[in-house]
């Protein structure tokens, strides 16, 4: 059976670190078997004064390209800061999709914007002080089935999802940077959600621990199947998570209960 893998790092301010980072997590996705990768938001550096110069500055990019290149794997570039398309000066966070030639297959760009006060030490986020907001769902055809792809605080809006599985996901990937309050709250309960209402894979790549002395994230990668079962869950240090994908339990719950033959409204 197909392996899906989430990376999960505590990614800092130095991107070239980061990328150190990420690529062993890479490397061991792939000597695990993975065929299926996801890297967590903003695993470049979650350092918001260098989005603008990663954003211009193609090596990035092309460094990642040559992970999945090299590990031969399709490997999901959690979210990168990526030029507006419509000139608009703030970035966008992105989502990379390669395939394992290396070449660029799908990008989405982040729909929702966390502009929200949680009451931890950071208290307050405003994302679109520093990003653009995209428009598209994207879902994109792989080895290991059809991809559609969600970052971080889409994860709180169902209806996106919903129009994710209408377009013909089967596996849905999130890439995040879950504070550490709203995950502890949250995290897992939305995903399981997400996972049960669309009866897709969840698999779901999260930063971990202090990232400096005000921003702490939550942790707890996993990856869940289309009955909302947890399949494979990691705590609150990096590291690599690994779970088979079961592609007759994926037609066969659907199978069982036909939703998208119920809906009605």
């Amino acid at each position: 059976m197909p392996q899906l893998a989430a990376i999960q790092m505590n990614s800092g301010a130095d991107p070239l670190h980061n990328l150190q980072r990420a690529e062993q997590g890479v490397q061991q996705a792939a000597q695990q078997g993975a065929q299926l990768v996801l890297l967590p938001e903003m695993f470049l550096s979650l350092d918001g004064q260098r989005y603008p110069a990663i954003a211009a500055d193609p090596q990035y990019v092309q460094i990642v390209a040559g992970w999945a290149r090299q590990y031969k794997l399709w490997l999901v570039a959690g979210a990168v800061p990526m030029t507006s398309p419509d000139g608009d000066p703030r970035v966008r966070s992105a989502s990379l999709v390669f395939n394992d030639q290396g070449e660029l297959v799908a990008r989405y760009d982040k729909i929702h914007l966390f502009d929200a006060d949680v009451g931890d030490a950071h208290n307050r986020y405003r994302e679109s002080e520093r990003f653009a907001p995209g428009e598209e769902l994207v879902v994109v055809d792989t080895p290991v089935g059809k991809l559609g792809l969600a970052i971080c605080y889409d994860l709180r809006f169902p209806g996106l999802f919903q129009r994710l599985r209408e377009q013909g996901a089967e596996i849905i990937s999130i890439p995040a940077a879950f504070t550490y309050t709203t995950g502890e709250a949250h995290w897992q309960v939305l995903l399981r959600a997400r996972a049960i209402e669309t009866q897709c894979y969840v698999l779901a790549a999260n930063q971990c621990g202090w990232h400096d002395d005000q921003r702490r994230t939550w942790g707890h990668s996993q990856i869940i199947d289309p009955w909302g079962q947890v399949l494979s869950e990691l705590a609150d240090e990096p590291g690599v998570v690994v779970a088979e994908l079961n592609a007759e339990l994926l037609v066969d719950v659907r199978r069982r209960m036909p939703l998208e033959q119920h809906k009605r409204c």
